[in-house]
């Protein structure tokens, strides 16, 4: 693979230090980063933290985000998380049973999410739906693993990658140009680089600077996150509790405690948060004065301010994750979506880096990326909306409630939250197309996710067709071909998919002459 320092010695193209500089170095801006080496690019990553974040955060990702990593190969490192995690779980209900007087189970029941905290039955699922098959591997196997262990894998990758990462360094300025943009670092450095991509979180420095649009709905809530030492929490539920004043969390390991109070946003989200204001706010929601919060190992404050940038790129500055969308954690779709962001944009500026696409190939970022980001932020809204503590709201949770203790509601509603529904809107007849891959199985043993690893896109040839291959001759250094059979599903003939996973093309057996073909490659891989 031709790399970027390759092309152009110590430099980035055009004579800059970089071909992007990514601002931010949590899970986000770290994928990203991957990405765009795979594609050549020449890479630095500024974070201003020295160390990576220990704060608890997302405690895992959907079905969607784990896809995403396996395509790149990180499956065993997400599923040895996972096995890391799933103990201290298992730990965790195993106590509770005891501490009710049962036998403890062996094995944690099935989790299948919660909405507004309204948790859904394993046992109702129906996974016989459509929407589930062919996932592949990765199904189920980022529940439960945290932010920090997803940093880190990401982390691992970028290095291997040959990432440059600098951090403890903070971005304090910037001029973009039309051929370039100069990056000032701390008070007195500056690097010059092709593009800068903003991924430092819900109040991007970037995003402020560079002058996007940041429409929204105002917080109404103040909630607490957090790993405690506390005594009297055997009288706390389990799980989610809804009362009079609000919402906590008990779970779902020793000292995770959340709650939410519909008392407006915290006058400074950014003060330390200390025992006593925990404790205060467990003990009003929960109504159990015998608990006490005596030592804070990790602690957040969040609210339910929900803002979408208009629109994801202004020249050569562009936006990903919690920098162009901000909202509630409930559902735990943030992580998930800033991941769907990199994975999308970063195969596309790596062309446009290259030269071989147009500057014009991004705007199918904001095109394709920003409906999702709207969905999500409604999707948390609606959860704010069935949590509120006034009669109305009450109503309608037992409505939800009502819905969600059905197979059909319980179907939809983890359709929802795993990411699975998720599509773009792409030219082509074929049901398929603008579709996540199916998980293929292949004749020669293996799985098409097996061939994404290096972020190439892919012609599948399933019915050994010489024309069709000919067809993809002009572009051997953006696409790979491989002829192969899926004795799973005959009626496929051939698929055209992105470097992101999505598909761009498909053909069936009674399709003549792979309509749409030539199409497809020319508006996604432009020859040179």
């Amino acid at each position: 693979m031709a790399t970027a320092d390759s092309r152009n010695g110590k430099n980035g193209k055009n004579g800059t230090d970089y071909d992007v500089v990514v601002v931010g170095g949590g899970p986000v801006g770290l994928f990203l980063a991957g990405e765009l080496r795979l594609g050549g690019a020449k890479v630095l990553v500024v974070e201003r933290l020295a160390e990576v974040d220990e704060t608890i955060k997302a405690g895992g990702i959907n079905t969607a985000g784990a896809v995403s990593l396996y395509r790149r190969g990180l499956l065993p490192d997400l599923v040895a998380a996972w096995e890391r995690n799933r103990w201290r779980l298992r730990a965790f209900l195993g106590d509770q049973k005891r501490e009710q007087g049962a036998d403890a189970p062996r094995t944690p029941p099935k989790f299948a999410g919660h909405f507004a905290g309204i948790m859904m039955r394993g046992d109702l699922f129906d996974d016989s739906d459509p929407a589930f098959a062919d996932i592949g591997p990765a199904d189920g196997v980022g529940l439960g693993v945290p932010q920090v262990e997803l940093e880190r894998i990401l982390g691992a990758r970028a290095e291997r990658l040959g990432v440059e990462v600098r951090r403890g360094v903070e971005l304090t300025g910037f001029d973009a140009g039309d051929e370039a943009v100069s990056v000032r670092l701390g008070s007195d450095h500056t690097v010059r680089t092709g593009w800068l991509v903003g991924c430092d979180g819900g109040r991007s420095t970037v995003r402020k600077l560079a002058g996007f649009d940041f429409p929204g709905t105002e917080p109404e809530i103040t909630g607490y996150q957090a790993v405690v030492e506390m005594s009297g929490g055997e009288r706390l539920g389990v799980g989610w509790n809804t009362t009079d004043v609000g919402t906590y969390v008990n779970g779902p390991f020793p000292g995770r405690i959340l709650t939410v109070e519909f008392d407006g946003p915290p006058a400074d989200r950014s003060a330390p948060v200390t025992a006593g204001e925990l404790q205060a706010a467990l003990r009003r929601v929960s109504g159990v004065d015998g608990v006490t919060v005596h030592e804070v190992h990790s602690s957040t404050r969040f609210t339910d301010n929900a803002r979408q940038a208009s629109g994801y790129r202004k020249g050569r500055v562009l936006l990903a994750g919690d920098a162009a969308h901000v909202h509630s954690p409930f559902g735990g779709q943030g992580l998930n979506l800033g991941l769907g962001d990199a994975m999308n944009l970063g195969w596309k500026l790596a062309a446009v880096v290259h030269g071989t696409a147009p500057d014009s190939l991004l705007d199918s970022y904001t095109a394709e990326r920003h409906p999702i980001g709207a969905w999500v932020l409604d999707w948390t809204r609606a959860q704010i909306a069935v949590m509120r503590p006034d009669r109305h709201a009450r109503a309608l949770r037992r409505v939800v409630a009502d819905l969600a203790l059905t197979t059909t509601g319980t179907t939809y509603l983890v359709k929802q939250i795993s990411g699975v529904w998720q599509h773009y809107d792409l030219p082509g007849e074929h049901a398929l197309t603008g579709q996540s891959t199916p998980d293929l199985e292949l004749s020669d043993g293996t799985r098409l996710g097996d061939h994404l690893h290096g972020g190439r896109a892919l012609l599948l040839d399933l019915a050994d067709d010489p024309k069709l291959r000919a067809r993809a001759e002009g572009y051997a250094d953006r696409v790979d071909v491989l002829t192969v059979a899926c004795p799973g599903r005959p009626e496929l003939t051939a698929l055209l998919v992105r470097p992101d996973g999505f598909v761009a093309w498909a053909a069936d057996q009674d399709d003549e002459g792979g309509n749409g073909l030539d199409d497809a490659l020319s508006r996604w891989f432009v020859a040179v």
